[in-house]
């Protein structure tokens, strides 16, 4: 009972955050999706209000005991200020590692 009662509260938390957001009218300008299967994947797109973000990943050392997979990308928006930002980020074997004008170094 004590589950039900913790999934019914946390979907009407959900409702009302999803309600109480402003509804915008953006629009997917562009998409692009690659799967390329075991060794990797890619995607992008771009958004009316601003905001694109492009993003691949590649299986390194495929079926071995060093296997990783390394994911690099960029995502930017414009902020509430009119300012646009950008990250470009890697995350590897060497953890997430951002890049941004905006973020300290």
């Amino acid at each position: 009972m004590m589950k039900l009662m913790l999934v019914v509260g946390s979907m009407a938390v959900l409702l009302a955050l999803a309600s109480a957001r402003p509804q915008n009218d953006v629009e997917v300008l562009e998409y692009e999706s690659e799967n390329t299967g075991l060794g990797g994947y890619k995607f992008s797109y771009k958004l009316s209000d601003g905001t694109s973000r492009t993003e691949e990943g590649v299986v390194n050392n495929a079926g071995t005991d060093n296997e990783s997979i390394s994911i690099r990308g960029s995502v930017t928006w414009v902020a509430p200020d009119g300012q646009t930002y950008t990250i470009n980020f890697v995350a590897d074997e060497n953890g997430f590692q951002p890049e941004g004008a905006h973020l300290p170094k």
